[in-house]
């Protein structure tokens, strides 16, 4: 079963499951992924947090306690989800020396209503860090304008960063650019680099389903060739960056200082089109030095196709990869309105799953309220 995922594993590519659930925790699940599926991390979201909160029975002991305490529903949900990172944090901390800090790490984002604001983020962060209290963490930070300059201030407070929501290669350039910044105020604030972390999420399958969408609109069989090709030729061209950016002088002088290459990280990689592969953002995305954060079903797949991983990629893809981009361009499709929607459609899905994680923890509070003697 998991011929696949040994060999994406040595090809370069860390395996990390994009979910996480208290029963998951508890029931030994997450202890058996990795140990047999050779998950070595794990990122969550506002949606995940809010499905795993809504479908399980796993919290009332702890909403029942908070209840009692009359906390505000911001500070229960923040106790609650903190709870289960620090919990996944502390399973996977042998990974995480295995690894030499590298893998074994647990993600939890900011909340995603301050993703337009910059201090309130970097304050967020530091908030964060200091609940879930466990070096193999990642603080989630959007890839927004104002989340750029939040990044670097954070990571130049030594606090690891996984970087999210990040769909347009400019985009990216600028987080690359971002945590090189906050590299450099760490060092010359005297910090150690080496204990510094980052990922880049670069989300995926979001971008085949709106070029897509778009390619179907116009309905010739030219854009119908195209379809399901621009995701994939994206994140090559965003690996192609990440090599550009990491050959530096600017770099190479803060990798002599011991800090660590930002990784790139392909997000959301489950098939959203039930006609494509259910491999095809894992098998097509394999390359060194890099991170697939895969929900369940994904993995499962991945592990069931012995056949899909057949080595590196992404190297030597960058020409076909610039010219599926530039044909779907040609067709009208403008690339910078497409990564502009699923931006900001990527922080309105957050903040609505947030707010419906809110709602629900808020209704818990008040039924497991104690009355009034």
């Amino acid at each position: 079963m998991t011929d696949a995922l040994k060999r994406l594993s040595d090809e370069g590519v860390a395996i990390w499951l994009d979910d996480l659930s208290r029963k998951r925790i508890t029931s030994g699940n997450l202890a058996e992924l990795i140990d047999q599926q050779h998950v070595v991390g794990v990122t969550t979201n506002p949606s995940i947090f809010q499905k795993a909160i809504s479908q399980g029975d796993g919290y009332d002991g702890q909403l029942e306690d908070l209840a009692a305490r009359r906390v505000t529903v911001e500070e229960a949900l923040r106790m609650i989800t903190t709870a289960d990172v620090r919990d996944a944090a502390d399973v996977l901390r042998s990974v995480y020396e295995a690894t030499g800090h590298q893998d074994g790490r647990v993600s939890i984002e900011v909340d995603p209503r301050l993703a337009h604001e910059t201090k309130a983020t970097v304050a967020e962060a530091k908030q964060l860090a200091w609940l879930v209290d466990r070096p193999n963490t990642l603080i989630k930070i959007p890839a927004t304008k104002a989340g750029l300059p939040a990044i670097t201030e954070v990571i130049a407070k030594g606090i690891s960063v996984n970087v999210t929501l990040i769909f347009s290669l400019q985009r990216y350039r600028e987080v690359m650019d971002a945590y090189l910044t906050g590299l450099e105020k760490a060092k010359a604030a005297g910090l150690d680099l080496a204990e510094i972390h980052s990922v880049a999420s670069f989300f995926v399958s979001r971008v085949d389903t709106e070029i897509d969408k778009r390619l179907e609109k116009i309905g010739t069989d030219e854009a119908k060739a195209l379809k399901g090709k621009a995701a994939v030729a994206n994140a090559r061209l965003a690996y192609q960056a990440y090599e550009e950016v990491f050959g530096t002088d600017r770099w190479a002088a803060l990798e002599k200082a011991g800090a660590n290459k930002q990784r790139p990280l392909w997000a959301s990689t489950g098939v959203k089109d039930p006609a494509y592969p259910a491999t095809l953002y894992v098998a097509g995305l394999v390359a060194p030095n890099t991170v697939n954060t895969m929900p369940e079903a994904t993995l499962e797949a991945t592990a069931e196709n012995g056949d899909s991983i057949t080595g590196d990629t992404v190297r030597g893809s960058y020409a076909s990869a610039q010219a599926d981009l530039d044909a779907v361009e040609a067709l009208g499709i403008s690339y910078d309105d497409v990564v502009q929607v699923l931006e900001d459609e990527g922080v309105e899905k957050f903040e609505s799953a947030w707010n419906e994680l809110l709602a629900s923890t808020r209704s818990e509070l008040e039924r497991l309220a104690p009355s009034e003697a």
